[in-house]
């Protein structure tokens, strides 16, 4: 990367202030871009779901790393716990959804609680293991909660075969009016879900794999407790990646920990973080990541900047600590104060293997939060920063209670936000497609086909705040 007119920047910069200008580019097409990254997570595009409790979770990590991403479950989340998830997403395929299940003596109250579970918003009825009807939010609209579900479902059911190709798959949804259809296997057993978009998304999205074929998922450590004891089990329930994490990653106890961790030689890669500065990034990389996480302050549900002045713009901290990263032969993460698909690019062309998204996914079906409808029928998921009182309390339930409530007096995070879920497209995968479809394009105006051909020849320039505003849209779609 280099700035328009190798004009060094006098100011350090945020996504915002930034632009990118096109190059001549030999690149035909958007889908000719390889964005197969190269930091040893074997994700196919550069996203990585940040480990926070009210985004990461099973469906999301299932759905994630069908697309080519990949989940970090939170730290707060018990080491046995996380383990039975990570089973799960290993267990998942790779082209169809995990079906939610009802019978068909459940009442609709029940069924209500379950379908906004995945973006399709149904759920198959079975018996046994066999697929009898299907339920949608639509069947159950002005339905009495007590009522059974087998009073409404539809039972007139299109199956797919296991093993249908997916081009062959959207040409029978398609043709038979449907938007998604059960997968059965040979003895007509229920295997998934497969969605007219999911067909076309497979055929666009290569899943992220580990060496045995199946959806890689990572995991998270803190820097306190056993943090051997819980690596190992991570490791040895599948993890691709462990996240050493804490807000202020350029101290003794990171260190520490992450020389521990790094030590059991668990031969899979281990990021830490988080820091802003080349020093940190040489730091972390002698006591043994091969990852770097970057950014302190940036995230939308992050209070640190404004509660104790500490932090550094976005761009110029990726910028230099992927430099420093690269010297070394290691990798960045751009973590945090992405808000739109340009900031995704940017922080590419900055250095970033992969960029991990928070609170932007947390308004999604496929997050672990609640749904919520406020009073205008809108749906909405409650998120909130790992720094906050709210995930201090829930970090420390077997603190005692005076140090507990200590502890939560130094909080640097919103503990309650309602982030709210788009009407029509409200799956994470319609973040992906939209996140994806903006870097593949500015590949093409870069002239670039892969990461680090973008990395190697985007141009940089910095504009003003009437610049940025200048480029937004003036309608509302």
């Amino acid at each position: 990367m280099r700035f328009l007119n190798d004009a060094l920047p006098a100011h350090e910069l945020t996504y915002a202030d930034v632009f990118m200008v096109p190059n001549h580019s030999e690149v035909g097409s958007r889908m000719s871009v390889n964005l197969n990254t190269q930091d040893g997570t074997g994700t196919t595009i550069p996203l990585v779901v940040s480990n926070m409790t009210a985004v990461s979770g099973r469906r999301m990590a299932e759905t994630i790393a069908r697309r080519g991403g990949i989940a970090i479950l939170p730290q707060d989340v018990p080491a046995e716990i996380a383990a039975e998830t990570i089973a799960k997403v290993k267990s998942a395929d790779l082209v169809f959804d995990t079906p939610i299940t009802i019978k068909p003596h459940h009442s609709v109250g029940y069924a209500r609680n379950l379908l906004h579970k995945r973006s399709h918003g149904a759920a198959i009825v079975v018996d046994g293991d066999l697929p009898i009807g299907m339920i949608t939010d639509k069947d159950l609209r002005g339905a009495d909660n007590f009522t059974q579900v087998k009073a409404l479902m539809s039972r007139n059911l299109l199956t797919l075969p296991e093993g249908l190709d997916t081009q062959s798959a959207f040409t029978q949804l398609t043709e038979a009016s449907r938007k998604l259809a059960p997968v059965v296997d040979a003895e007509g057993r229920l295997k998934g879900v497969l969605t007219r978009k999911g067909a076309l998304r497979a055929s666009i999205y290569s899943p992220a794999v580990d060496a045995e074929g199946r959806l890689r998922v990572g995991a998270a450590i803190g820097i306190n407790g056993d943090v051997e004891g819980r690596a190992r089990i991570l490791a040895e329930a599948g993890a691709d990646v462990l996240v050493v994490d804490t807000a202020h990653g350029h101290q003794v106890g990171m260190l520490e920990a992450l020389r521990r961790i790094v030590a059991l030689d668990l031969g899979i890669p281990i990021a830490a973080g988080n820091v802003v500065t080349a020093a940190g990034v040489r730091d972390l990389v002698a006591a043994g990541a091969s990852i770097i996480k970057v950014g302190v302050g940036p995230g939308a549900m992050c209070t640190t900047r404004m509660q104790t002045g500490v932090g550094r713009p976005q761009f110029s901290a990726v910028l230099e600590c992927s430099a420093a990263a690269h010297e070394l032969g290691a990798h960045v993460w751009a973590d945090g104060g992405v808000r739109d698909p340009r900031d995704v690019a940017l922080a590419l062309a900055a250095g970033a293997s992969n960029v991990m998204i928070g609170s932007w996914f947390s308004g999604t079906f496929e997050s672990p939060g609640d749904l919520h409808i406020d009073s205008d029928g809108r749906k909405y998921k409650e998120s909130f920063g790992m720094a906050s009182r709210r995930a201090v309390e829930a970090r420390t339930l077997a603190v005692a209670a005076f140090e507990r409530a200590r502890l939560t007096m130094f909080e640097e995070g919103i503990s309650s936000a309602r982030i709210y879920l788009d009407p029509e497209n409200g799956g994470v995968e319609d973040l992906v497609d939209r996140i994806i479809s903006g870097v593949r394009s500015s590949f093409t105006y870069a002239g670039a086909a892969s990461l680090p051909e973008f990395h190697d020849r985007a141009v940089i320039g910095v504009q003003s705040a009437e610049g940025y505003a200048e480029g937004k849209a003036r309608y509302s779609r």
